[in-house]
């Protein structure tokens, strides 16, 4: 487990006070993705890291000295120049605004606080037992508000998605009713030739449930480059949303799921043949001697 340590702080770069959480961080961890090789400086002052967005916010370069300004175990405030030896870019927001990150045995010697942590970050293989003074929390409950945004925006997505398939069906339905009605002359020649009902039903419900052939075709040719080009680009952000506070990265790449092309396929079928279906059962209790005479049934 990786050890860190947070205490209030603040800078002031250019002449500006600046309100930051100080966390130490062992220098030789490797579990989190976090540049702490850079805090092995041996510089007079304090080596120090922040991320892209604190560095926007305090107007700080790589190099650059700034006062700091925190307090010890007992109260008692105390300053001191750090240096901002690496700028690191994180698509969390949680280790970058408002805070800089030094050498942990650094800030234990600075506030006192001697093998004192505030929290130990857990990798996954870790098996977890109950420490008096601890209280432990497990990865899903740390990402439930992002599991929740998730959650909502596909619940929002489907019902979109109902919403087009229902006008789709709609139009098929509206286009069988109309076929049925103009075409009754057509269908009392079938009868007459000797087609029962039931295959006249038949013949016009798989007419209509070859328009979603037909749009899967059209859609095919229209959505299958657009689709490759941002599965293989992604599709980009501007920089204002990674201040929005939820981790998103720049640019996003969509997954198109082999069961994902083949359920649309299916629903869209199934769908347009049942709708087909319904206007098309009328045929049914149609009389042919009428309906071969063109009289409206």
């Amino acid at each position: 487990m990786t050890p860190i340590l947070i205490r209030q702080a603040s800078i002031y770069p250019h002449g500006r006070m600046i309100s930051i959480a100080l966390k130490g961080i062992p220098v030789d961890q490797s579990q989190l993705k976090l540049p702490t090789s850079f805090l092995t400086s041996e510089k007079e002052t304090i080596p120090a890291i922040i991320g892209k967005r604190m560095a926007d916010a305090a107007k700080l370069k790589e190099g650059e000295e700034v006062l700091l300004r925190w307090r010890d175990k007992n109260g008692t405030f105390d300053a001191m120049n750090i240096t901002i030896v690496k700028i690191f870019d994180s698509n969390v927001g949680n280790i970058d605004a408002s805070q800089i990150w030094i050498s942990l045995e650094q800030l234990q010697t600075m506030t006192g606080l001697k093998e004192e942590a505030t929290y130990l970050v857990a990798n996954e293989g870790y098996s977890h037992e109950k420490i008096s003074g601890w209280t432990f929390v497990s990865q899903e409950t740390l990402l439930q508000n992002i599991n929740d945004i998730i959650a909502s925006k596909k619940i929002s997505g489907s019902v979109m998605y109902l919403m087009l398939l229902a006008i789709a069906l709609l139009a098929i339905f509206d286009t069988q009713v109309l076929s049925v009605f103009r075409r009754q002359k057509e269908i009392g020649t079938y009868v007459a030739m000797g087609m029962t009902p039931g295959q006249v039903v038949v013949l016009f419900t798989m007419e209509g449930s070859m328009y979603s052939f037909l749009a899967m075709l059209v859609g095919g040719l229209v959505g299958i480059p657009i689709f490759t080009y941002l599965a293989m680009n992604g599709i980009s952000f501007p920089d204002v949303t990674q201040d929005m506070g939820v981790t998103m990265a720049s640019r996003i790449f969509p997954v198109f799921g082999v069961q994902l092309i083949l359920g649309t396929m299916v629903l869209v079928i199934v769908s347009a043949t049942i709708v087909s279906f319904l206007p098309a059962k009328k045929i049914a209790y149609m009389n042919p001697v009428e309906a071969l005479k063109g009289k409206l049934q």
